[in-house]
């Protein structure tokens, strides 16, 4: 990723930041709103420039694919990938073989995440329990 990029995305929060707390001293609540959807927006804008850049082209095509099916998946696979990315850990673009073990690693960390235990009681109810239970009504 380029040091270009970085800078524009620290360029950016740091103008969301200089605008919240400079203009937050009167005036109605109704302008939040917008700097949120704007600020929504260049978020949204920073992950697309940052996955067009690490993305191969089929591998962009597949993580779109996947958003169609369950958003929050692909979500957590560009999470991933741009940490990586900011973390320098990939030196070139990510293929669609690469994106398919990540997503794989992904989906084991949810499904270790979901995994339900179920705990029964040892001497629970028997048959004399219920006689008794029966014989008081």
């Amino acid at each position: 990723m380029a040091d270009a990029d970085l800078e524009a995305i620290r360029q950016a929060r740091r103008q969301e930041l200089q605008q919240q707390g400079g203009g937050g001293g009167g005036g109605g609540g109704g302008d939040k709103g917008g700097q949120e959807d704007e600020r929504k927006s260049r978020e949204a804008e920073a992950r697309a420039s940052i996955l067009s850049q690490i993305l191969d082209p089929a591998a962009a095509d597949r993580l779109g694919r996947i958003r169609l099916v369950k958003a929050s998946r692909a979500e957590d696979v560009e999470n991933r990938l741009i940490m990586l990315a900011r973390s320098g850990q990939l030196r070139q673009r990510v293929t669609e073989t690469q994106l398919k073990e990540i997503l794989e690693a992904v989906n084991e960390q949810t499904q270790e995440a979901e995994k339900v235990t179920v705990q029964r009681r040892k001497g629970g109810w028997d048959d004399d329990d219920l006689d008794d239970l029966l014989n008081d009504v």
